[in-house]
């Protein structure tokens, strides 16, 4: 049996292991993995004794007290480190409790430690200037990925079976493909949000984890899943019955290997997504090939949009706080970049941007009429190197002058400064601006030893689909899981 959260809570359940005794465990390996992977940034054992000891009941709980590393970006825990990865931050302590951190709570999960994240969550790779690059299991050569790299690292150490994940534009499903693992993002209003931040990037940012078995991210979701009055999306109750039986008749897929934005996609990446259709077919599933059903680089600028225009609003608000105005020496370059283009942006065109949003999920509900599932690649390509340059000198130099051009030149520099970026993830992005879910499957590893995913997207409240397809490969023994977990 595999040793993933479940697997553990019941150890902690049935008392075969003590939870000091499997914090102790934990603690050895954050030893000897983390000084090469730099994966987990804080680290507290004693917090978490004390929290455990203090749980009424914690062995009832579905989880029974398993150890779960929280995300430093948005997953705010009272008394502990808040830096989002940035310099600005670096002493910075949250003041309250998210509730989603205390949804995790409530499941029976133990916050112990927070992972790296690039600052602010802007990149696909994990590379913090506070913190440093953050390393891939497989081959320490190469990124694990990003925004939530840290946490894809630690799981793929085997450091922690399951750690709390967010993904704003494909933040979980990055470094899920990356790192061999399960990266689930469940449709917009289905996760506890608040008590700030409740619109998350206009939605597109919604909180969950990185796993590595359908039965953890299953019962953690439905674990998680509820309704908040006060939250501004509300998720539809298509399928709102928890753990129903998977539907066993076989589903109709729509699948791609194009790029959305009319970048190269990999061999592997093709591979992968022919291999899935080669094992669905054997299994009974309904494979069309379409043409991607949505306009993709009118969308990733309609998402660049969202994310200048919130990051000036969140500029506006720290320089209050810091009663000062915010300078490029306060932050990264890319961010300071993605800061000014949001300055320059018209009240109407932000409008304009979040409207095309919405044709694309009426786009993509007609298709989900016809077809129960879309398929493609969860990546194009494998995790980059350490090494890789994903920006340029021009660039760089037009970042620094970025407070002096036009909205229409900083719109181009910040497509231009996501360009290499985007051509390794351009999938990810639109179930973000749809809200609808999508999970990436660990099932390809490349002749390079690097692991690929692919992606599966699904009507908005029908994650049991999405449940059902990663199933049906779990039980075929079609994952190809870091080798920690190989049984």
């Amino acid at each position: 049996m595999i040793q993933d959260g479940l697997f553990w809570s019941e150890q902690l359940k049935t008392k075969q292991l003590s939870f000091q005794e499997y914090v102790e465990a934990i603690e050895q390996k954050v030893k000897k993995e983390n000084p090469q992977l730099n994966a987990l940034v804080t680290f507290d054992k004693d917090a978490a004794l004390q929290q455990y000891n203090e749980t009424k009941n914690i062995q009832e709980t579905t989880f029974a007290g398993l150890p779960i590393p929280l995300k430093m970006l948005g997953h705010s825990k009272k008394g502990w480190l808040a830096t989002s990865g940035s310099r600005l931050f670096i002493k910075q302590r949250a003041t309250y409790t998210s509730h989603f951190v205390h949804g995790l709570e409530r499941n029976g999960l133990i916050p112990l430690g927070q992972t790296a994240a690039p600052e602010f969550g802007f990149k696909n790779v994990t590379d913090a200037k506070i913190y440093g690059d953050t390393r891939n299991p497989w081959n320490l050569g190469h990124s694990a990925g990003g925004s939530s790299g840290g946490a894809a690292s630690v799981v793929a150490a085997g450091i922690f079976p399951i750690a709390a994940a967010s993904d704003g534009g494909g933040s979980i499903r990055i470094p899920a493909s990356f790192n061999g693992l399960i990266g689930l993002k469940p449709t917009r209003g289905t996760m506890p949000v608040g008590p700030s931040g409740w619109r998350g990037w206009q939605g597109a940012s919604i909180s969950f984890a990185l796993t590595v078995s359908m039965r953890d991210t299953q019962t953690l979701f439905y674990g998680m899943r509820g309704t908040e009055l006060a939250a501004p999306y509300q998720a539809p109750a298509v399928e709102w019955h928890q753990h129903q039986p998977a539907n066993k008749q076989p589903l109709k897929i729509a699948f791609t290997t194009t790029s959305p934005v009319g970048t190269p996609v990999s061999t592997e990446a093709k591979q992968a997504v022919k291999e899935a259709i080669a094992f669905l077919e054997e299994q009974g599933y309904e494979l069309t090939e379409i043409t991607y059903p949505v306009d993709g680089p009118r969308l990733i600028r309609d998402y660049y949009q969202m994310n200048g225009a919130e990051t000036a609003a969140m500029f506006e608000d720290i320089s209050q706080g810091f009663k000062r105005e915010m300078t490029m020496e306060d932050m990264e370059l890319m961010t300071w970049g993605i800061y000014q283009y949001g300055t320059k942006l018209s009240a109407s065109s932000y409008v304009h941007s979040l409207q095309s949003w919405d044709e694309a999920t009426d786009q993509m509900e007609k298709m989900f009429q016809e077809y129960d599932l879309f398929l493609t690649p969860a990546t194009a390509h494998t995790a980059p190197k350490i090494t890789t340059d994903l920006q340029s000198d021009s660039i760089r130099e037009r970042l620094l002058h970025a407070a002096e051009l036009s909205a229409n030149e900083a719109a181009e520099v910040v497509y231009d400064m996501f360009e290499k970026s985007l051509a390794l993830s351009p999938y990810t992005q639109l179930a973000n601006l749809t809200g609808q879910p999508a999970i990436s499957l660990p099932t390809f590893v490349t002749q390079e030893e690097l692991p690929l995913g692919i992606q599966f997207m699904a009507s908005k409240g029908r994650e049991d689909l999405l449940f059902q397809i990663g199933l049906s490969f779990e039980e075929h023994q079609r994952f190809q899981l870091p080798k920690v977990y190989r049984v």
